[in-house]
């Protein structure tokens, strides 16, 4: 049994991951906000806002042997439109974030023979997408992010890797799925035909934190319907 901690437990991808792990895991849950069936969950939960929150607060299990970064943020606007806040907040969100999260557990990942960390891009790093500018911006540095501490914490058996999804069905793609004939529209935009769920992205999780994943850092890995690798 792992002890693994999950930022962003509270919906969406994380939610997900948390009932997946928590079935043959520890789970230390941390999020601002919480799905009522978080409770239920077998977890230990925290409400806290990560940017604004102290983790010193919690006490965490001496070894820590997966951490997943899950919070996100969708900011879709015209370039112009942008604020150099909007900027700042997606990058606190998405990057400042996790660099606390991980420089405070560092410590305990360390004691583990085999930790794992996941985080979470969008496949709009890789992909000119209209609109997209702040969330492209912010989502290209976590995967900047990935692959610089995969080299550094090589040396200490810590793996790090990027998980980049599409539009997946959560509670922040709630507009753009908000009618049939915007899921349609959407899922056509894929070679697959078709939106993603969170259970896809919690299996992947669940996969890199396994031992099964044990030769696996630094891979940004898209789950996407396609999207990013293939043209319609």
């Amino acid at each position: 049994m792992k002890n693994i901690v999950i930022i962003g437990c509270g919906q969406g991808i994380g939610f997900a991951a948390a009932k997946i792990l928590s079935e043959n895991n520890t789970v230390i849950g941390i999020s601002r906000t919480q799905n009522n069936e978080v409770e239920n969950l077998n977890i230990d939960f925290h409400p806290m806002d990560i940017i604004s929150g102290n983790l010193d607060e919690i006490t965490f299990p001496d070894v820590i042997d997966g951490l997943v970064y899950a919070p996100g943020s969708i900011n879709l606007k015209p370039f112009n439109r942008l604020s150099t806040d909007d900027f700042k907040n997606d990058f606190e969100i998405n990057v400042v974030g996790a660099v606390k999260t991980i420089q405070n557990l560092l410590p305990n990942l360390k004691k583990s023979e085999s930790a794992s960390v996941v985080l979470f891009s969008s496949v709009a790093a890789k992909l000119g997408m209209p609109f997209h500018a702040s969330i492209s911006a912010s989502k290209s540095a976590v995967e900047g992010l990935t692959k610089s501490l995969a080299a550094e914490l090589s040396a200490q058996k810590i793996r790090v890797n990027c998980i980049a999804p599409s539009l997946t069905d959560t509670n922040l793609a709630t507009q753009l799925l908000s009618t049939p004939e915007k899921r349609e529209a959407s899922g056509k935009r894929h070679p697959l035909l078709r939106v993603g769920n969170t259970e896809e992205m919690a299996r992947m999780t669940e996969f890199l934190l396994s031992d099964n994943a044990s030769w696996i850092t630094g891979q940004i890995i898209g789950i996407d319907g396609g999207m990013g690798s293939t043209k319609l």
